[in-house]
């Protein structure tokens, strides 16, 4: 269980074997959503700062927060020629590496992420309600801040099957308090929509155009049957037309944080696409 120095704060992660594949988790997750997936194909898989076993320094924990100290990883353990599995936040960190270290990924998976901005008229009722709440002075610190709701909904209201009691324990534990919970709160603030966060939007756009250009290998994972999906057919059917180098593969019925649902289809899907593609 390795811990890195980077910055002003320590990231740590876990390893398996020397793989290229660098797995991204995200809200309210850790590298412990990855338990049953990177033993199966090797590599690493960081808990983004502030999450998980690593540091919490004083900062807003805002994209560009983790995106230093996550540079600052990458860096840190000199990693080149690189395959990102990213989902949720983590999806979106990935394409933003990637965007800004084209020589240094060899490939791109996801799976129920940010692709690009939303406008509220375009999500459900339900998500449109819950952005709205979430970034209402006052409401949000009470739901996020003031109570573990937000990570208990997340691992059994977020997937088909509830995870085990010790399970929930390994994902409650980093967040016992108030300000221990102030990254989550920064994350749910963070939905990208109508414009909002403003410093959010030009990132999304930059590695938007990423994604649109880039000739290194992409795979899309898509799922079925849960309300907490983020990634349905419409938007499915914009990433096969918007998307350079992309498979799309659907594994099945699972919930937002599939990799709780399907973690074997997962680890498949990923080997059989970077063996096609001879990215590992």
């Amino acid at each position: 269980m390795p811990v890195v120095p980077v910055l002003d704060s320590t990231m740590h992660h876990e390893a398996h074997g020397t793989a290229p594949f660098v797995f991204l988790h995200g809200n309210p997750a850790s590298s412990h959503i990855w338990r049953n997936i990177l033993p199966e194909l090797g590599g690493l898989a960081p808990d983004l700062i502030g999450m998980g076993r690593s540091g919490k320094p004083a900062i807003d924990y805002s994209f560009d927060d983790h995106a230093r100290y996550l540079d600052a990883w990458f860096d840190a353990l000199d990693l080149e020629r690189v395959v990102l599995v990213g989902h949720d936040w983590g999806g979106a960190l990935a394409f933003d590496w990637a965007a800004r270290h084209p020589d240094r990924v060899a490939g791109v998976a996801f799976f129920e992420t940010m692709l690009k901005p939303m406008d509220s008229a375009d999500l459900p009722p339900a998500a449109r309600e819950r952005t709205r709440r979430f970034r209402t002075p006052g409401v949000a610190e009470e739901l996020v801040l003031d109570q573990d709701t937000l990570v208990r909904q997340a691992f059994t209201g977020g997937v088909r099957t509830p995870v085990s009691d010790e399970d929930m324990a390994v994902y409650l534990a980093p967040f016992p308090d108030r300000e221990s919970r102030r990254p989550l709160l920064a994350w749910v603030r963070q939905l990208p929509v109508d414009g909002d966060p403003p410093a959010l939007i030009p990132r999304m756009k930059a590695y938007g155009e990423w994604l649109t250009a880039s000739p290194v290998p992409k795979l899309l994972m898509t799922f079925e049957n849960s309300p907490t999906l983020a990634i349905g057919p419409a938007l499915t059917a914009w990433c096969r037309e918007n998307i350079a180098a992309l498979d799309v593969v659907a594994l099945g019925e699972a919930g937002h944080h599939a990799q709780e649902d399907r973690p074997k289809e997962i680890a498949a899907c990923v080997t059989a696409w970077a063996e096609r593609h001879n990215l590992a």
